[in-house]
């Protein structure tokens, strides 16, 4: 045992919370130093589950022409129905609430059938052009899929997929390196920020709705991270146009953080705060810079150079003092 865990265990014995007996067995317990692998194998399996899927997508593209399309379309599905048929036929079924798998297998071997399904479809789309012209449909059908196995089997992996799928259905491909260049698709197409906020603030409606009927409230994190992403990068896209609409955008970039800022308390997810401060610190620079854009610094340029040092290595321990906050708040 540590001497952190020692203290603790010595805590709940002095406030009677646990006898002398159960004191013992933990101590006895704890000096076994028995470990969980459960993550490790997780992990492995998450790994084994990519490998797989790109596995899949360097045959077909290395041997698209030796193969043929036909015969690469029907290996696809034969190995798709065989994933399905084993979920289907070792699954629970759907329930409204969280459901455990006795074999974590079963979880991953969603995730791989999900993913090789939206292989299939695209291949098809882009080989054969089932869906004709109306491209978008390519996209809709596997998010459609996505949606179905994550609430039937509660895979949140899964979920994660049909929430991008839907997020690209309306056209939203944002990149780390595109989100503050001119080419973000926010910045090129202002209807799409738009779109973004109206899909961030259903996520959000989603997730209260889901709460009111008791569906899959464990599924929350999962939508509120992209709604957060999603209405922030729109916000901040938006805050560095020329027009004044970009006042706009900083109103509603506030309000997201505060909403957020309420949400990750109550959900006790460090997740949500962090990112959040991160996109709320990035809009109120930009915020600052467009107010003093305009005023004239060459006579205090020297004071500026003087403040701005100041001033990051300030938010930094603020930033520190929050994450401590909010860590502490939560363990009450």
């Amino acid at each position: 045992m540590t001497k952190f865990d020692e203290q603790l265990t010595q805590e709940l014995f002095e406030k009677k919370l646990v006898t002398k007996n159960q004191l013992r067995e933990i101590e006895e317990y704890r000096s076994l130093n028995i470990f969980s692998l459960n993550v490790e194998l997780k992990l492995l399996l998450s790994l084994a589950v990519l490998m797989f899927t790109s596995g899949i997508g360097i045959l077909i593209y290395d041997n698209i022409d030796s193969i043929g399309h036909i015969a690469l379309l029907t290996v696809l599905l034969i190995v798709i129905c065989g994933c399905f048929y084993y979920c289907f036929k070792n699954s629970q079924g759907f329930q409204k609430t969280e459901t455990k798998f006795e074999s974590p297998f079963l979880e991953y071997l969603v995730l791989a059938a999900n993913i090789l399904t939206c292989i299939f479809i695209g291949y098809l789309q882009f080989q054969h052009e089932a869906f004709g012209t109306h491209y978008g449909l390519a996209t809709l059908v596997p998010t459609i899929v996505s949606f179905f196995c994550a609430y039937y089997f509660d895979n949140r992996s899964v979920l994660t997929i049909a929430v991008t799928g839907l997020a690209a259905y309306i056209g939203l491909s944002v990149t780390p390196q595109e989100i503050f260049n001119d080419t973000n698709n926010f910045y090129a197409n202002q209807s799409l920020s738009y779109s973004a906020l109206m899909l961030g603030v259903l996520l959000i409606l989603w997730t209260v709705y889901s709460f009111k009927i008791k569906l899959k409230t464990h599924f929350t994190l999962v939508y509120l991270t992209f709604a957060l992403h999603i209405i922030s990068i729109a916000c901040i896209s938006n805050m560095v146009r020329d027009e004044l609409i970009w006042l706009l955008f900083a109103v509603i970039l506030a309000g997201s953080s505060y909403y957020f800022y309420k949400v990750s308390f109550q959900l006790k997810a460090i997740s949500l705060y962090v990112f959040m401060i991160i996109y709320a610190y990035i809009g109120i620079n930009i915020f600052l810079f467009r107010i003093f854009e305009n005023a004239d610094f060459d006579d205090f340029w020297e004071l500026l150079i003087f403040i701005l040092p100041i001033y990051f290595i300030g938010s930094i321990v603020m930033f520190i003092k929050l994450i401590k906050n909010f860590n502490k708040e939560i363990a009450k």
